[in-house]
């Protein structure tokens, strides 16, 4: 008689081998579709946004008198109506830049102190108020600027003009309050700054622990080790905590109209009291405003809605350039 092996069982019949089991897939079916729904209910809101943006910037456009990108004036309510965001895009760009210059390098290294120098007894309460400043609201930021801030301002801003005027950028041609550009994005980088501090501590965090025993083993110094393993890791993170500040410079509102002393000028010279951006243009003239003034407004709105778009898209661009670096591939 033939012995039997393995290979001579038969296979069992189709209707006996086991088959995988189906508990949770009416949960997973629930939950694909509330995703893709809120997906999709985003995106209808986004282009109700726009689409009203829109139409109501083409009333406003087809009344216009003058060039809606190049005019330095805003008199939607003259005869005839002429209004223009020169000015404004100008100030809420400066103003933006300002800010980003100052607040990302204090904010990554406050994140760094915190995720890597600080004891965990001081570290813990520190992050706490970082996260507690994010939650100020802007009005109270813009009362603390105009009653403290822009006061002591003034001795700054002469001490700029005295010795880096000229740059021509801090050269002040005109008395006046240290109402300006500058103070704004003085104001603007201390409004985000717990935005981007917390972001990028909790990428900071998120470093792979072996990363950095592997380049200690090697005999790397602490700074050689956030050099070399915390910021190539955390690059992307910085980026997109950099672009969510940038995003609440862009369209903050009540601390600019505070400050600000508001003046259809451009000027380079940023220390100049004067200058104007888009939201604090749109509260200041919002109330008193006929129907073709808010109509102008509103297609305001719509440049700094686009604007937005285009500094997130940016973002993502540049993120997606940099995947090597992001903790998706560590």
């Amino acid at each position: 008689m033939a012995s039997t092996t393995p290979l001579d069982i038969p296979p069992a019949p189709p209707e006996t081998r086991s088959r995988p089991r189906s508990t949770g897939r009416a949960g997973d079916k629930v939950f694909l579709g509330l995703s893709r729904g809120s997906g999709i209910l985003l995106l209808v809101i986004m282009a109700s946004i726009a689409v009203f943006l829109s139409y109501r910037a083409y009333l406003a456009l087809s009344e216009n008198e003058g060039n809606f990108l190049t005019t330095f004036d805003w008199n939607p309510a003259g005869d005839p109506p002429v209004f223009g965001i020169a000015v404004l895009l100008f100030g809420t760009v400066i103003s933006s830049i300002i800010a980003m210059v100052i607040a990302v390098p204090i904010a990554v290294g406050i994140a760094l102190f915190i995720s890597h120098y600080a004891p965990r007894k001081l570290a813990a309460p520190l992050a706490y108020v970082i996260d507690l400043l994010a939650a100020v609201p802007s009005i109270v930021y813009g009362i603390w600027g105009a009653l403290v801030l822009v006061p002591y301002l003034e001795g700054l801003n002469l001490w700029l003009d005295q010795f880096f005027g000229w740059t021509y950028f801090f050269e002040k041609t005109e008395i006046g309050a240290a109402r300006s550009l500058f103070t704004v994005g003085i104001l603007l980088a201390i409004m985000i700054l717990p935005i981007v501090t917390s972001v990028s501590r909790e990428v900071f965090l998120q470093v792979p622990k072996m990363n950095e025993e592997a380049a200690l083993a090697l005999g790397a110094t602490r700074w050689e080790v956030i050099r070399l393993s915390v910021l190539p890791f955390g690059r992307s993170g910085i980026i997109s905590a950099s672009m969510l500040g940038l995003g609440r410079a862009l369209g903050e509102t009540m601390a600019v109209a505070t400050v600000l002393s508001p003046s259809f000028l451009v000027s380079l010279h940023v220390l100049n009291p004067g200058g104007g951006t888009f939201a604090q243009n749109i509260a200041a003239k919002f109330g008193e405003a006929n129907p073709l003034g808010r109509d102008a407004l509103i297609a305001s709105g719509l440049v700094l809605f686009i604007l937005t778009l285009l500094v997130n898209g940016a973002a993502r661009l540049i993120i997606a350039r940099r995947k090597e670096y992001s903790g998706a591939n560590a």
